[in-house]
């Protein structure tokens, strides 16, 4: 039987970087669900977002989450931010996601992290994507905590997050349930 580990969280929150320490460290698979967006696209979220749309973007989104669910390996799975917001999403996590661990960071730590990487970002509210931050995380929120099944602080250093969630993933096959946080 395969294990997985899924990665939910705001933009920033670390799901790539860490999710590749974690992967590395339990021999397993790493899939990011954005890149696989973007190499299936032909192009990067941001220009599909502008070319596309929200809504073309978001039905990739739920193809190629659904398609990485569906695999019968190891692995890590970080998505994307946004992923949640669709309930066909949040049936797949719930039904394939294995162990979801939420990244959760305040907002002036996500924003300092995408102040680092804001070119790569596509605006959501027609704001700046550093701005929106407070906004669209109090909308996401109360999805990622209910999708979860461990809220891990995403506000330290990523080796840090990773052993917290090698840890997790220990304790999970071995029967013991727990939240990080």
């Amino acid at each position: 039987m395969h294990q997985r580990l899924t990665l939910v969280g705001y933009r920033g929150s670390g799901k790539t970087t860490v999710g590749r320490l974690v992967a590395q460290a339990l021999g397993w698979a790493f899939v990011d669900v954005d890149a696989e967006i973007e190499r299936r696209a032909g192009q990067s979220i941001a220009s599909l977002f502008t070319t596309q749309g929200e809504a073309a973007f978001r039905d990739l989104e739920s193809l190629v989450l659904a398609e990485v669910l569906a695999s019968g390996r190891n692995e890590v799975v970080s998505t994307g931010g946004g992923c949640i917001l669709r309930e066909e999403n949040r049936a797949w996590l719930r039904s394939h996601g294995g162990v979801i661990a939420y990244l959760e960071a305040p907002a002036a730590v996500l924003q300092q992290r995408l102040r680092q990487d804001q070119p790569t970002r596509p605006s959501l509210t027609g704001t700046s994507a550093i701005d929106e931050v407070p906004r669209v995380l109090a909308e996401r929120e109360a999805i990622y905590r209910r999708i979860a099944s461990a809220i891990v602080p995403a506000d330290r250093q990523a080796v840090t997050i990773a052993q917290d969630l090698i840890r997790l993933v220990e304790n999970w096959s071995n029967g013991r349930k727990h939240t990080m946080a």
